[in-house]
């Protein structure tokens, strides 16, 4: 053998990823999260970018779970984060071709919303939680064009108002479950840290006329969160009246109503399995608001809805 001539390389298979045929593609890109196929797997080549066009990987668009495996950063509220989750919803809205059903963003605005009020009726699930600039126009528009809507979540949503919940309620007959919750102002360690104060300032809260346009609009409700809104008595009354359906309801923070209003309220109640709300102080017996912002479940058995 000769040392001094060059080794050959070894030959070997070689693999051409884009060459796979577009259902195997798409069984691969479904396995997948979202935020994985837009950060990289669509800049592999071309096939892979038309892959990741496929209607059936579109058909859904959720991003919640990255969201919450995330630190929480003021820079989600910024207008450049706000114009790419804008993007990306609008492509993906595009791409599915009408079969979209189930939309879970964040911190995106009347832009792209919009579109999904316009071309698709087929909508259940929307969640759009902390989105600054959805307005109560483009939520007018989405009742109106998703009368399948099932699940809402517009928490921390604090330019819809109770006359968007009025017309989801009566333009939504399947909706069954809404999160509408609010930052707790108090506590300043968490993610109202990072959330525009002016923002906050120029939208307060009208918790009454919520639960009014609830109670009225809104009967066939199984699940209703609440958390840190500013509703009172009357309009705590006005719910468990009319939502009589309610199994589980989340009042944590909700420091306008009292031990007694809970009460009489849960007693309308009969479906109720799950009850959320702060631990009480026990010296301010007087007044009977609530202290901590901690919270508890207390889960109803035969009947007894003793505080």
């Amino acid at each position: 053998m000769d040392d001094d001539k060059e080794k050959e390389p070894e030959s070997g298979p070689s693999h051409d990823w884009g060459e796979l045929t577009q259902l195997c593609l798409i069984n691969i890109l479904s396995r997948l999260s979202l935020e994985d196929r837009w950060r990289g797997a669509m800049f592999v080549c071309k096939p892979w970018f038309q892959a990741c066009k496929d209607r059936k990987l579109n058909s859904v668009i959720d991003i919640e779970t990255q969201f919450e495996s995330a630190t929480e950063s003021s820079r989600y509220w910024t207008p450049e984060f706000e114009r790419k989750m804008d993007n990306m919803l609008r492509s993906v809205l595009l791409w599915s071709n009408g079969s979209l059903t189930t939309v879970r963003v964040r911190h995106c605005s009347d832009r792209s919303l919009a579109l999904v009020a316009e071309r698709f009726p087929n909508l259940q699930v929307l969640s759009i939680k902390s989105c600054q600039h959805v307005t109560d126009e483009t939520m007018s528009k989405i009742a109106y064009g998703c009368p399948l809507l099932r699940e809402l979540d517009i928490s921390l949503c604090y330019q819809i108002s109770h006359k968007s919940l009025a017309l989801i309620g009566q333009h939504c007959a399947n909706l069954r479950i809404l999160r509408r919750n609010f930052t707790n102002r108090v506590d300043h360690s968490g993610q109202q840290r990072f959330i525009p104060r002016e923002y906050l300032d120029a939208c307060p809260q009208d918790g009454d006329s919520e639960a009014a346009a609830i109670g009225k609009f809104m009967l066939k409700l199984v699940q209703l969160e609440l958390r840190f809104s500013d509703l009172t008595n009357k309009g705590l009354a006005l719910i468990s009246e009319g939502c009589i359906n309610l199994e589980h309801l989340d009042l944590t923070g909700c420091t306008n109503v009292t031990r007694r209003d809970i009460s009489n309220a849960s007693s309308n109640l009969k479906q109720l399995k799950t009850l959320k709300k702060p631990q009480f102080y026990s010296p301010m017996l007087e007044s009977e608001r609530y202290g901590h912002w901690q919270l508890y479940d207390e889960r109803f058995q035969t009947g007894d809805f003793r505080i």
